[in-house]
């Protein structure tokens, strides 16, 4: 029988020697078994063994050097973290008495497969349940019956697997999915946030909201975002609001790969904001490519700005007389709704904050564009950057999917033009005049204007150093007597220290 050479992690080689010696056999297990069959190389590998695994752990990471943890000493399970290649190897003991009982507990027949830790070809594949067949077959099949129900947030991940590999799901896959959603509750948030996550991380975050609506799983992950299903809205929107988010996702990934000069790109509006943003695109990767606290991608960030952008429209919509459907104040409402969830999914307050700005300011590019003025002006910009912070970055990209999504197109393309040299004013000032426009440098502080202008402490004086800030950013004020003359201006009454 011809032998073919799997692509395997380079760091397998480093510790064939190592495993070699282990009294007892090492075996690659899941995912980076199945990647290999695909011909890809998997970051994180899996490892399975008969038993001690936290011991084999630490041996593993004093041998490479490198930090170990225990992720669950009464499960027997360990980590080892290599932070310089962003590579996580993770040991755990049989799931059963023996490897075959470990890999039919698994999940699906893709992920039960296993490999001698040593091998270095197909021929010692370890595979009991046909998952070989099944990749080869394209389709995301369970070991068991009661696989999801034993684990039920292996329905949101059989979902993101059949997206990631393009794979289908059986009907006996869905059947089981619809049977678990009733028991994805008893998951706990951190998880269920995880396998979310992934999902949106995907290449197509659109069919993911797409396919967890039609599976159900989406009124049981992200209640508020289903309910937006049939939220009809007026012209110039053709679509509902949840199919209007699930089509700003799909623009907003085509705005994401304009930023890395895609050449597979063809749409003349996405390639012109390819070319718009082109003197930008290393530093809004960079943003993008950042990482939050609990390690969440920026990316990730906006696309969960997107896919909460428009959720406070089912609370907020009004019919008028002549038929037109309105929505003010969706925006303040949605922040304060995708606050909710995502600190019901555990998000770090970070994170969270981030998301709520976008969706508190996703309409101001859109309304700047509708001034009609050439361009945003300095104090413009400075407000909008004061409210949204950083996340002004991510808002701009979504105004642009946002109206992508809208027109279905560019649509009229003087306003399509508008928004574009709004969003690219916006990010000009960011990226070149950052301490001139956004973030002025104080041209005194609060101790210096209490004693120019003989004031008593308390919120007046943080009120005018605002304003002072403000005009400065809009080229009004440019030293300290002329920030002193206009603050002598502006003060209320009685905050003089008599």
């Amino acid at each position: 029988m011809d032998l073919t050479p799997l692509l395997l992690s380079p760091l397998l080689k480093r510790l064939r020697p190592l495993f070699d010696q282990e009294e007892q056999p090492v075996y690659l297990v899941g995912g980076a078994v199945r990647d290999a069959l695909l011909g890809r190389v998997s970051p994180d590998l899996d490892f399975a063994v008969p038993e001690q695994a936290v011991k084999v752990t630490f041996h593993v990471a004093d041998t490479l050097g490198v930090p170990a943890y225990v992720l669950d000493r009464e499960r027997d399970t360990g980590r080892v973290v290599l932070p310089d290649e962003a590579t996580t190897l993770d040991f755990a003991r049989f799931r059963g008495p023996t490897l075959e009982a470990d890999l039919r507990d698994r999940d699906f027949t893709i992920n039960a497969m296993a490999l001698p830790a040593t091998a270095v070809s197909d021929g010692s594949l370890i595979d009991p349940l046909g998952g070989r067949a099944d990749l080869q077959a394209g389709r995301i099949r369970l070991t068991h019956g009661q696989a999801l129900m034993d684990d039920p947030v292996r329905a949101l991940r059989a979902l993101r697997l059949a997206l990631s590999l393009n794979f289908s799901l059986p009907p006996e896959t869905t059947t089981a999915i619809g049977a678990a959603i009733p028991y994805l509750h008893t998951v706990s948030s951190e998880r269920v946030r995880d396998e979310l996550l992934k999902l949106l991380q995907t290449t197509m975050p659109d069919q993911a909201v797409a396919q967890m609506a039609e599976l159900s799983l989406l009124a049981a992950v992200l209640p508020e975002i289903a309910a937006l299903a049939d939220v009809v809205q007026s012209a110039p929107h053709h679509e509902a609001v949840l199919p209007h988010t699930i089509s700003v996702l799909r623009w907003l990934v085509q705005v994401e790969a304009a930023l890395a000069a895609d050449e597979a790109i063809d749409d003349p509006a996405v390639v012109a904001v390819g070319t718009a943003l082109a003197n930008y695109a290393p530093q809004l990767s960079e943003h993008l490519q950042r990482r939050e606290e609990g390690n969440v991608a920026g990316r990730t960030l906006l696309r969960l700005g997107a896919l909460f952008h428009d959720v406070g429209k089912r609370e907020t919509r009004t019919v008028e007389e002549s038929g037109r459907v309105r929505f003010i104040g969706h925006d303040q409402l949605g922040a304060t709704l995708a606050a909710r969830r995502l600190r019901h999914l555990t998000l770090s307050n970070k994170a969270i904050s981030h998301v709520r700005r976008i969706v508190a300011n996703h309409m101001r590019p859109l309304l700047l564009a509708e001034e009609g003025l050439a361009r945003p002006s300095r104090r413009a910009v400075y407000r909008f950057f004061r409210d949204a912070g950083p996340a002004g970055l991510d808002v701009g990209l979504l105004a642009l999917a946002d109206h992508l999504a809208t027109h279905n197109g560019p649509g009229d393309l003087a306003r399509w033009q508008r928004l574009l040299t709004v969003v690219i004013t916006l990010f000009g000032h960011y990226f070149e005049q950052f301490t001139e426009t956004v973030a002025p440098a104080p041209l005194l502080d609060g101790n210096e204007l209490m004693a120019a202008l003989q004031l008593v402490p308390g919120p007046e004086v943080g009120r005018l150093l605002r304003l002072i800030e403000e005009a400065q950013a809009a080229g009004e004020v440019t030293t300290k007597e002329e920030a002193i003359h206009f603050a002598r201006q502006r003060i209320g009454p009685a905050t003089v220290d008599r």
